[in-house]
């Protein structure tokens, strides 16, 4: 049996000397976390996954869903909790499974998609979350940072970019220590902004689009919203490896899907809210945000941005480089993570950078894309779970000549069949789309259900196998 794993020893003694140190380069890349060297309580990841969130491209889905889909508020409104309750119910299973596992997610995708095959969906994450993500959340820190002290996008960038990746690079204690901090402080900074946005919003207002309810747009918006929100479930067990294997798994995967559902949902509101006060005032999408706040509010708001571009960005590029790592490439065990996370601030600043001259239209593709990719997964992944009776052994996990192709060959004919039918992007509409606009963007919906079936049908016997193999 051949397995990428590090030996047992070596991995408990790193893990180990690691521990709960907050201000220590997390060692190693996604070998399995001893029993011995697990921590914390499922308590904390209720801030973990509300930090993150607490900043400006979540406040800008609920902007396009008025501003550009044509929804009145209370539309927005049904539309955003819809496409948040389903992230934060994949959301809530995926966490659950890490403290029973003690791998990362990426690891636990070998289950569904073989060792090889799960390098495809590994560079997916690797290159649209830990990049993609990456780069989109800078550029609202550095526009944030841009409005409050004067100086140039470019600047602001290069400042967020290097904070962020600081933060990735010491890694998991580091990352979620930081976000629990900053989770408070964020959440009254904007929950302020969120009551006088409020009271000069006018939420009866009819739809933008100057008609009635309108089908397309509220797809567009339940499609950016999962995609918003459902693109952290790919780092789900990354962040809840780490605690022992007796916490409850209910309180894991509640704590962490409540962080994630609350603030997502919250502050998408806020940002639908906001466009019904009058039309934007300046280019600067953060700028055009703050416009309707009092001076001290507005630039508390800017600098809460800024802060939580960052806390968002600790964990794309952290479970972005995971993500890389799980792809099986060979680097120094105790630093591998690490060196990738820096790799990952560099091509996601100069990606971030290219996207500074039109962001808010970069940003309403890019949330598209994420989700078309996310859906197939999620119904790939959570087919597997129904059909694997037994827990899987950590064996099978980095065994380099365990497959599953039926999971790969679901997923990709699930990805590809789903945007050419129901894609609905600038460059390109899919086929059921043109004869139905109304349908919006279903198009990781479909994906899901496609991958959903398809997996029980190709991968049943694999998956049977797997288990009388590996005890």
């Amino acid at each position: 049996m051949s397995t990428d794993a590090p030996a047992d020893d070596d991995a408990a003694v790193t893990q180990l000397n690691y521990g709960s140190k907050v201000l220590a380069v997390e060692p190693g890349g996604n070998e399995p976390i001893p029993v011995e060297a697990r921590h914390g309580s499922p308590r904390g990841l209720f801030w973990t996954w509300t930090a993150p969130n607490l900043e400006f491209a979540t406040i800008f889905v609920g902007v396009l869903a008025v501003a550009v889909f044509g929804l009145s508020f209370w539309q927005a409104v049904a539309a955003v909790v819809l496409g948040n309750g389903l992230a934060a119910v994949a959301h809530y299973l995926l966490s659950a499974d890490g403290p029973l596992h003690g791998v990362p997610q990426m690891v636990l995708g070998r289950l569904a998609f073989g060792y090889r095959g799960n390098i495809l969906p590994a560079t997916f994450m690797a290159v649209m979350c830990g990049v993609g993500w990456f780069a989109t959340n800078s550029a609202s820190g550095a526009f944030a940072l841009s409005s409050l002290f004067g100086f140039t996008p470019l600047v602001g960038l290069i400042i967020i970019v290097i904070v962020q990746t600081a933060f990735a690079f010491f890694g998991h204690n580091l990352v979620q220590r930081f976000e629990r901090i900053a989770a408070p402080i964020l959440a009254v900074i904007f929950l302020i902004a969120a009551v006088i946005i409020f009271s000069k919003s006018h939420l009866d207002a009819p739809p933008s689009s100057g008609g009635g309810f309108s089908m397309a747009g509220f797809w567009l918006t339940v499609g950016a919203a999962f995609g918003y929100t459902a693109g952290w479930t790919p780092y789900a067990a990354d962040y809840t490896r780490y605690l022992p294997p007796t916490v409850s798994r209910v309180h894991t995967g509640l704590y962490a899907s409540l962080g994630l559902f609350v603030s997502c949902t919250v502050l998408m509101l806020v940002g639908a809210a906001s466009v019904t006060i009058g039309p934007a005032t300046s280019d600067n999408p953060t700028a055009a945000f703050t416009a309707n706040l009092p001076t001290l509010v507005a630039d508390l708001t800017l600098l809460a941005i800024a802060v939580g571009a960052v806390a968002a960005n600790a964990i794309n590029v952290y479970s972005g480089s995971m993500a890389f790592v799980t792809m099986g490439f060979k680097l120094p065990m105790n630093t591998q993570r690490a060196l990738v996370t820096v790799l990952f601030g560099i091509v996601g600043f100069l990606v971030a950078w290219w996207a500074l001259a039109d962001a808010a239209a970069s940003y309403e593709a890019f949330l598209l894309l994420v989700a078309y990719w996310i859906g197939p997964w999620l119904g790939v992944v959570f087919a597997d779970r129904l059909l694997r009776k037994k827990r899987p052994s950590l064996d099978l996990l980095y065994d380099t000549r365990y497959v599953n192709w039926g999971g790969l060959a679901a997923f990709v004919i699930a990805l590809v069949g789903s945007v050419l039918l129901f894609c609905n992007q600038e460059k390109f509409v899919g086929y059921a789309v043109r004869a139905v606009p109304e349908l919006g963007d279903i198009g990781a919906f479909v994906g899901f259900a496609i991958a959903f079936v398809g997996y029980v049908v190709l991968a049943r016997k694999s998956v049977e196998e797997s288990q009388r193999t590996y005890v």
